[in-house]
């Protein structure tokens, strides 16, 4: 068997619903029809694609790899068909397509984007996947992606695209319950969660590998966990059964803390990638700033990382915006 589009919106449709019930109500099909056709594509990529749980229906590692190429095909055929039906009813608009990991930036740099460009039809599409962004780029799927990198494992960027930096280098935090013996502290030391169970998310490029190498240089070896679900993971954070690393715009959520790592032995860079032939330099330009400004906005309003800029840092925060100072109270010796 051969698949084709029909196959692949199976696929999200189990993904998206949780459940292979749910999907075949969605589709229109019976239960059985649909689970006999699940298991005639598991057949023919080679593996199971989903597991079954009582929670319902979660991908396995190859079923989020396949999904990662499935998503792209299905948005990449409904925007030709959308474009089509305009260019035939002289509707048809400027399109941009945005890709991005997912950030608390990306909503408030869609803002600006709208502004700028009112008349041009945008669109998003968030993958925690880097690499499969890049891909889509470089394939002509997005004209622009917002992506992280890992530090000490540099992201294969493919021939048709082209990047660069938005921030150089941004610390990762630490999110920990409310309970922790760590919370207390503004910065905690790697030293002081050696004990505890970390989490990933298996999805996230090099995320594990990245872990694992720091914990490698500072002599420790913690379980790490490798969990799918954000909901379940904020619920092992709350209850103290974990920790994760976190972007420093995270907000904490009920029952938890952000907190920086004494040395910041976690990192990523911060990229902007593109494909030349479908951004000018000005547009470019423009998308860039407007992202900066978008990120820069979001740091200077979250306590936790504007204390680090102000200490380690000021030159981002001062470079879309006035300068800030500290509060006499945080100032160092203070």
């Amino acid at each position: 068997m051969e698949l084709d589009v029909r196959h692949l919106r199976v696929l999200c449709a189990i993904a998206d619903t949780g459940s292979v019930r749910k999907a075949a109500q969605q589709l229109g099909m019976t239960q059985p029809s649909l689970t006999t056709q699940l298991h005639r594509i598991e057949r023919t990529v080679g593996g199971p694609l989903f597991t079954r749980e009582q929670t319902g229906s979660q991908p396995t590692a190859l079923g989020h790899s396949v999904l990662s190429r499935a998503r792209p095909i299905i948005t990449d055929l409904a925007a030709l068909v959308t474009a089509a039906r305009q260019e035939s009813s002289g509707t048809a608009k400027r399109q941009l397509r945005i890709g991005s990991v997912g950030s608390r930036a990306v909503a408030a740099w869609l803002r600006r984007v709208h502004d700028r460009l009112p008349e041009t039809d945008t669109t998003i599409h968030i993958d925690i996947s880097a690499i499969a962004l890049l891909r889509m780029v470089a394939a002509g799927q997005l004209d622009i992606a917002f992506v992280h990198e890992s530090e000490g494992f540099p992201l294969p960027v493919p021939a048709g695209a082209e990047h660069r930096v938005v921030v150089a280098r941004e610390p990762q935090f630490v999110a920990l319950s409310v309970r922790h013996p760590a919370a207390a502290q503004p910065v905690v030391r790697l030293a002081d969660l050696a004990d505890d169970t970390w989490m990933v998310d298996p999805a996230a490029d090099h995320e594990y590998a990245a872990l694992r190498r720091v914990f490698s240089e500072a002599g420790l070896d913690p379980r790490v966990l490798q969990i799918r679900d954000n909901a379940t993971a904020a619920e092992l954070v709350a209850s103290g059964e974990a920790v994760r690393p976190c972007q420093p715009t995270s907000t904490p959520g009920p029952g938890t803390v952000v907190r920086p790592v004494h040395g910041d032995p976690f990192a990523v860079r911060l990229l902007l990638a593109w494909r030349p032939r479908a951004l000018s330099g000005a547009a470019l330009d423009a998308l860039h700033t407007d992202l900066r400004a978008a990120y820069t906005d979001l740091a200077r309003v979250n306590p936790a990382y504007l204390t680090w800029l102000l200490q380690h840092n000021r030159s981002l925060l001062n470079l879309l915006g006035p300068p800030l100072q500290l509060p006499a109270a945080q100032q160092p010796g203070g």
